[in-house]
């Protein structure tokens, strides 16, 4: 099989690590800087997919989209393209722009019944003391719509620190959502790794103490979890809606049940295989081996 990962670096942990996976299990695999990548429409009955002047468009059965947030767009369209030259991915393109707009990803989730913290969305000025009762009061948390491993992610610990912030960003234009605070979460999320639609790993995250985010990029720690059934249900039904067969769902554990609060179309390997010692890369390659016969290839 021809595999490509669409990454930026092969040295990042999460590429290597699937590389040598589906090296070891004799697949042809080519790490694709995708930023490098153009589309040429209209000159063919389908598009061509470039990378400087090598045409790499043909001969490739499955990729896997390891798309950074910040070149969202772009990487989502060079995925659309492969897609729609019958390349089978782990990650959808309508997959990969649903999970970064968190507003998004929580309207989607909302509409599924799949339970969320309570989460505003507005733009007017003049009703931020409202919103911040709306959701219960202070602290609040105030997130960027798009952003990963704790990036744009800030608590407002008062109604004054919070208006101000609010205000600010509403007046840079950047797009925001708020959310309730989940006190007895105490620094905790649960990271879920979905492949197949199944979970394959999973593990509790804890802040340092300093932060109250829980990333294992901010300096979060990990521990063993167990998942009750609900939770894994939710998870496995938030990749499922989201179209993400392979991703990481994150959860906290609130007095009211489980709440999903982002899922990760490129969720990192490197914290999951270290802490529960499971092949979570050589999974997401038996994936695709499996449902690239399937998909025709």
């Amino acid at each position: 099989m021809n595999i490509y990962i669409l990454s930026i670096n092969s040295r990042i942990y999460s590429t290597n690590r699937l590389y040598h996976e589906a090296a070891k299990k004799g697949h042809n695999v080519r790490v694709i800087d995708h930023t490098k990548c153009a589309v040429i429409l209209g000159d063919e009955a389908k598009p061509q997919i470039y990378l400087g002047a090598e045409n790499i468009t043909h001969g490739v059965d499955a990729m896997i989209p390891r798309i950074g947030t910040s070149i969202t767009r772009h990487g989502a369209a060079i995925v659309k393209q492969f897609e729609m030259n019958g390349v089978f991915t782990t990650a959808k393109s309508l997959g990969i722009i649903r999970s970064r707009n968190k507003l998004r990803t929580m309207q989607i989730l909302a509409r599924k019944r799949i339970p969320i913290p309570k989460t505003l969305f507005a733009k007017d000025t003049t009703n931020i003391k409202e919103h911040i009762e709306l959701l219960g009061g202070a602290p609040i948390i105030i997130k960027l719509q798009e952003g990963t491993q704790g990036l744009g992610v800030m608590i407002a610990e008062s109604k004054k620190s919070a208006k101000s912030i609010i205000e600010s960003l509403y007046n840079m234009n950047v797009n925001i959502i708020l959310q309730e605070f989940i006190e007895e979460a105490n620094g905790q999320d649960i990271r879920v790794y979905i492949v197949g639609n199944k979970i394959v790993a999973s593990m509790m995250r804890s802040s340092d103490g300093e932060d109250f985010r829980s990333n294992v990029h901010r300096g979060g720690t990990t521990t063993s979890v167990t998942l009750t059934e609900y939770e894994k249900k939710i998870a496995i039904h938030t990749a499922k809606v989201l179209g993400l067969p392979v991703c990481g769902v994150d959860i906290i554990r609130s007095k009211r049940g489980p709440l999903v609060i982002e899922a990760n179309s490129s969720a990192g390997l490197e914290g999951i295989e270290t802490h529960t010692k499971v092949n979570v890369a050589g999974e997401i390659i038996k994936f695709l081996e499996n449902n690239v016969r399937k998909f025709g290839k």
